[in-house]
């Protein structure tokens, strides 16, 4: 049974007439208000990253493809010639695989150290807080002062060399100078540097394992270092996922400790990494264009790596 009385929209539909419209209004209020919060907190942050990193490195891409130098008349385009001259170059090809070796060292030794430290310092008292600010102290200092410390330790006469020959050693090795050892003690420094930063990832990734598994596993009969390998272990992975990751970009992008402990050397680009091939190309030999190019390559390179290895490394975390 029907009473005849049709609502405002059953009339409009049969004139033709469209439904009454909805809260537009306030939906245009709501989102003008999140374009001026958006403006207002974002639009600072986003011009300083347009103009420290998205300029510098638009401005890159296009003198890369020049023969851009600072004492040349002009500049003209050349294309890609700047890239296929570089990777047929056998002091590129060098310094790439200087940089691939001191990368490894920087990836492997703060890592497998700061893991054994932070394992020793998962424990509380009054001493073992201490030592982890001991630990961290290398990390907040600059990378010259580092590089000053232990070069005055490392030289011939040096401290180091020193106590060697009071203990018996009758011709101590040349750290800086030989250009077999050179590399790995630049490596050795770099990790020194870095490995409280490690240490301190690991740690608060140790403290964020629950207690009840590690009992769990001891009631199981698990000693300590299956306890370690089935419990422990795996709950670091995104430890060590944020470690291997800085640590890929520090190593290929170390350029001052290379350039206050050994200028490149001893010899030719014994250890000139990529980073400090470029301020070489750059800015002492003055050309441009095949620095700008020299350090895309290197972008790419880094940047390639670097997610491979997130990606391979954040397949084996843990969710819980």
């Amino acid at each position: 049974m029907t009473t005849g009385i049709r609502t405002p929209k059953e009339r409009g539909a049969r004139h033709g007439t469209p439904p009454a419209p909805g809260p537009k209004p306030a939906v245009r209020r709501r989102r003008s208000s999140s374009l001026r919060h958006f403006l207002g907190f974002g639009a600072p942050g986003l011009l300083v990253y347009a103009c420290f990193v998205l300029a510098p490195i638009t401005l890159s891409v296009g003198y890369s493809f020049t023969n851009a130098d600072q004492f040349a008349p002009t500049t003209e385009f050349v294309g890609l010639d700047n890239y296929t001259r570089l990777l047929t170059d056998d002091a590129f090809l060098t310094a790439l695989r200087v940089t691939t070796i001191l990368t490894l060292i920087v990836v492997v030794l703060p890592n497998v150290l700061g893991l054994a430290i932070a394992l020793l310092l998962d424990r509380t008292g009054w001493l073992y807080q201490a030592l982890r600010s001991v630990f961290f102290v290398p990390v907040v200092l600059s990378s010259v002062v580092v590089s000053v410390i232990w070069q005055a330790m490392l030289t011939d006469d040096g401290l180091v060399n020193s106590l060697l020959t009071s203990l018996g050693v009758d011709s101590p090795p040349g750290w800086l100078s030989d250009p077999t050892l050179a590399l790995y003690s630049v490596g050795f420094i770099i990790s020194w540097q870095l490995l409280g930063f490690c240490a301190v990832v690991y740690l608060a990734g140790l403290q964020g394992v629950p207690q009840e598994l590690h009992e769990a596993a001891a009631i199981d009969g698990a000693g300590p270092w299956l306890r370690f390998r089935k419990v422990t272990w795996p709950m670091l992975a995104p430890a060590l996922t944020i470690n291997t990751v800085m640590l890929l970009i520090t190593g290929f992008k170390a350029y001052d400790h290379i350039q206050v402990l050994t200028s490149g050397g001893p010899g030719t680009g014994t250890t000139a990494t990529l980073a400090f091939s470029v301020v070489q190309t750059g800015f002492t030999a003055n050309r441009t264009g095949e620095a700008s190019a020299m350090a895309l390559i290197m972008l790419v390179i880094v940047a390639v790596i670097s997610s491979i290895a997130l990606r391979f490394l954040q397949r084996r975390e843990v969710n819980f």
